[in-house]
């Protein structure tokens, strides 16, 4: 169940850091104004919170581990909010990635 609970918060950290990135960037270089900017800023700082309520009490792990979930999420948000179409070397790489997460954060340790 801690599995599942820790991959659940990296979507949820996911869907806030990258929403977040996302509203900044169409408020600014999209130009639809400060409420997006606004709206970026608090799912950036929710990202935040999220972050700390991974079972794993190290810090670093954490966030070196959430470095790859943020690679195949930017992709996936490129894809659905964007029409982004990766390719093969980007899929790929996401994989990579995921693979990366799975040994840092759930590799017996002992």
């Amino acid at each position: 169940m801690t599995v599942l609970r820790s991959i659940g918060l990296f979507g949820v950290a996911a869907l806030a850091e990258i929403g977040g990135a996302w509203l900044v960037w169409q408020g600014v270089r999209e130009q639809r104004g400060v409420l997006w900017v606004l709206g970026g800023i608090l799912a950036l700082g929710a990202y935040g919170f999220v972050a700390t309520l991974q079972p794993d009490p190290n810090f670093g792990r954490i966030l070196a581990a959430y470095g790859g979930v943020f690679v195949a999420g930017s992709l996936a948000w490129g894809v659905v909010a964007d029409g982004f179409r990766p390719d093969r070397w980007d899929l790929a790489g996401a994989a990579v990635c995921l693979v990366g997460v799975g040994l840092i954060m759930y590799a017996p340790r002992g």
